[in-house]
Order: C-alpha cells, then sequence, then structure tokens
C-alpha cells in the first residue's frame, strides 16, 4: 500500500505545526509512525480514503468518537447546510440554540439550564469556573480524564504523574501556573475511600467533585451514590463528564442508565456528530452563577453547531442508536476474545462496548500494537486495540473487521514465536502517553 502522499504530508506538518496534529490522539505515532497515513481527504459512513487514493473501513477511532452516527450522515449535513443558507452568524442570536438548551433538559429532567461552547476541553473550564462561582471555593476533586486546561494539569503540578492513572501518562504542566498546585487532586474509579480521604482534608475548600459516569468498568454498587452523597454533605457541585460517554448507551447523558443526578453535566464529542458543539446543564441555583462571573466568547453564538446537535439527536432518539452501538460494540468485544483465545494471543480487554479497547498482555507491546495496525491497513481497515462504535457499522462491517482480526492475531501469534515482531514492522512501535516530537 503506497501512502506517499500521506507521508510527505506528514513531514510538512512536523515542521509547521508545533506536535505536528491538533489533538495528541491523532498524532501518526500514536499508532505507527512511517504506517498509518494520518490525513484524508474525504469521509463517508464508515469508509475514509487517504491523500493517496486508498480507500479503508475505519474500525478504529470514529472521528475519536465524534462521529456516532457516522461521517458525512446526510440527515446531519442537510441541516448544517440549511444554517449556512440561512447565515451561520449574524449580530442578532441563533433560535438553535434556545432549542438545543430546551430539548436537553427535556432529556435530563433534573436539569433547568444550559450554556454552550464548541469543545469539550473549554466546556469542561466552563463548568469548573460555574462551580468555584457557586461555592466561593478553589479545589476540585476529580476522576477520569478531563481536557488540557490549567485547572486539569494543575493536578501534575509539584507530583510524580498524578494524571498517570486517568488515561493520559506524561503530561507535563509546564506553562500551567505554580499558584494552582494542590487545587486539583484526584481519586481513583471506583475507590470511594479516596475521595473520602480527600473529602476529610480538604472538606471547606472542595468546590467540585467532578467524573466520568464510566470509562473501562462497571460502577460498583454504591460507588456514584457515595460519591452524590459525599458531594451534598460538603455543598459541593457535582459535574458528571458526559464528553465520551453521552449517546453512547442511550440517546442522553450516561449517568441516566445508573440513576444517579449530577448538578452540572458536561457534553461534546457525540453531540454534533463530527460539527463543533459542546453543552453545559445543570440545575437552575448552579448555572446562574455563570452570571457573576465572565465566561463569553464570540464562536459561541455561531449557528452550525447547536443546528447539527438538533438533528444529530433526534436521529439518534429515532433510529435507537444507543442500541445498535451497544450491540456492535458487544459483538467486537466477543471477536476479540474469542479470536485471542484461538491463536493463543494473551489480550486484556475493556470499555463499555461503544468504546472498547484491548491490550497486547507482553513487554513488547507497543511493537504489536504497531504490527496489527499494520497488518489491518493492508487488510483495508483503520485499526488500532480501540473500536468506537458508529450507528453507520454494520453487520456486514464486524464480520470482515473481525476475519481480518483473526487474520492478524495469527500472524502475530507466529512473529511472538519467531521472536520477529520489530523485524516485521514498516513503521515504529506505537507510542503511548504524550512525548514531544523531534
Amino acid at each position: 500500500m503506497k501512502i506517499a502522499k500521506s507521508l510527505k504530508m506528514q513531514k510538512r506538518a512536523r515542521n509547521r505545526i508545533p506536535g505536528m496534529t491538533q489533538l495528541l490522539s491523532k498524532r501518526p505515532d500514536m499508532f505507527s509512525s512511517g504506517a498509518w497515513p494520518g490525513y484524508y481527504s474525504r469521509a463517508k459512513g464508515v469508509e475514509i480514503w487517504d491523500l493517496d487514493g486508498n480507500r479503508y473501513i475505519d474500525m478504529s477511532l470514529s472521528g475519536i468518537g465524534t462521529c456516532i452516527l457516522g461521517y458525512a450522515d446526510p440527515d446531519v449535513n442537510r441541516a448544517v447546510k440549511a444554517a449556512i443558507d440561512a447565515g451561520s452568524m449574524s449580530t442578532l442570536n441563533c433560535p438553535e440554540e434556545v432549542e438545543l438548551a430546551d430539548l436537553l433538559c427535556k432529556l435530563h429532567p433534573w436539569a433547568e439550564m444550559a450554556r454552550f461552547a464548541r469543545t469539550g476541553g473549554e466546556a469542561m473550564a466552563i463548568a469548573v469556573r460555574i462551580a468555584r462561582a457557586y461555592t466561593g471555593k478553589d479545589k476540585i476533586a476529580f476522576c477520569g480524564y478531563h481536557g488540557w486546561h490549567d485547572w486539569y494539569l494543575a493536578a501534575n503540578l509539584g507530583t510524580e504523574n498524578a494524571l498517570g492513572e486517568h488515561l493520559l501518562t506524561g503530561l507535563n504542566p509546564t506553562g500551567v501556573p505554580k499558584g494552582l498546585t494542590g487545587t486539583a487532586i484526584p481519586f481513583r474509579y471506583n475507590h470511594l475511600e479516596e475521595l473520602q480521604a480527600i473529602v476529610e482534608k480538604n472538606r471547606k475548600d472542595i468546590a467540585a467533585i467532578i467524573m466520568e459516569p464510566i470509562r473501562n468498568v462497571q460502577p460498583q454498587p454504591g460507588f456514584l451514590e457515595g460519591v452524590r452523597a459525599l458531594a451534598d454533605e460538603i455543598g459541593a457541585v457535582f459535574i458528571i463528564d458526559e464528553i465520551s460517554a453521552a449517546f453512547r448507551m442511550n440517546s442522553g447523558g450516561a449517568h441516566l442508565v445508573f440513576g444517579i443526578l449530577p448538578d452540572v453535566a458536561v457534553f461534546s464529542k457525540a453531540l454534533g456528530n463530527g460539527y463543533p458543539i459542546a453543552a453545559i446543564i445543570g440545575k437552575s441555583q448552579v448555572m446562574e452563577a455563570a452570571q457573576s462571573t465572565f465566561i463569553s466568547s464570540t464562536m459561541w453564538t455561531e449557528r452550525i453547531g447547536p443546528a447539527a446537535a438538533l438533528a444529530t439527536i433526534k436521529k439518534h432518539k429515532a433510529v435507537d442508536a444507543g442500541k445498535h452501538l451497544m450491540a456492535v460494540g458487544k459483538q467486537i468485544q466477543e471477536g476479540w476474545t474469542r479470536l485471542a483465545k484461538k491463536n493463543n494471543l494473551k489480550i486484556d480487554i475493556g470499555g463499555i462496548p461503544p468504546l472498547s479497547h484491548f491490550s497486547f498482555e507482553y513487554d513488547n507491546a507497543l511493537s504489536m500494537k504497531a504490527l496489527f495496525v499494520q497488518l489491518m491497513l493492508e487488510l483495508g481497515f483503520l485499526a488500532s486495540n480501540l473500536f468506537y462504535a458508529m450507528y453507520a457499522h454494520t453487520e456486514d462491517h464486524v464480520r470482515s473487521y473481525l476475519e481480518g482480526v483473526d487474520k492478524s492475531f495469527e500472524k502475530i501469534a507466529r512473529s511472538i514465536e519467531h521472536n520477529d515482531i520489530d523485524k516485521k514492522l514498516i513503521g515504529e512501535p506505537s507510542s503511548i502517553g504524550f512525548k514531544r516530537l523531534a
């Protein structure tokens, strides 16, 4: 497979863009630098064409989880094109943002008000600002991954790697004011005792308790309820980060599945099926605090994001996309389990079905991952050790993908026997976490 144009573009990008890409998760070295195409010319459904004209079935990250329905969904695109034709921006406000606020609060009856942004990271920063304004307190207890802003990276100030348990390792807080040291305190999912210890030590200073409703494992009985109770006990704002989980299991936030009602919930990624939109919804008494501090941005008032979100949610509900995503994800996880056993490979599988991942349980796991990526590319699949389901994924896609996994696992198993994994690589081993690109 020839990817000369894609590799040339990667070289240009390294010279012009610090870090090569805008998103760490899209850097070719996260897959296999030198083998991963990196750039696309067009995408439709679950198909992607790279700059060299190669066509792939995407069984990997699905636009990093944004395209919940599929690439270039016709219904969402129709709504976006209508918004563009009607004028995507003007001196006045678009009514779609009010309609979207109504719809999100209808989907989440505990919520009464909404604010909007265009990315998940900034939406989380808004939620944190609101919580601090509402409580008059500074510290944040959190669990999980919540973006790149100062409030979050402050957890790594003066520590070895406090965020290492929260999706990414090696996140250097260079540039984050040292005065924020001690303001962001992590606890692990299903470890209520860690949060209890944080509360005991910082009871009068905690503005918010923030967590994802679910990521890799199911909540243990009483965990989510315990977090909610601790927030109530100390008067902290309980914020659920739904940026990754929302719309995977149902039409709305995953917290609804578990029956846990927060004070604030934050959405992005799948909300607009690839178009930039983020939402912060919450109880009115908390949300009104946004008026006591300055939270304002010009591009939050454009029309395309809200129009895309309205169309995405309406279609998601109409087709019961969450049910399909769960079914497809379960088939993938079951397939990985069965094919690893068949080929005598040791892998560990995790994540909710629509956001599935596996890891090779070997010392040279990053080389094995790169070889898997390479072998699947040769078969016409964009594939890694992660699979994010889209509504556009069909039974045929799953079947042909698992046939490819079987062939690739067989070759990897053979390379383990011959101890020649690295010799088979066209590109470099996969990277993990954050590292500076030379």
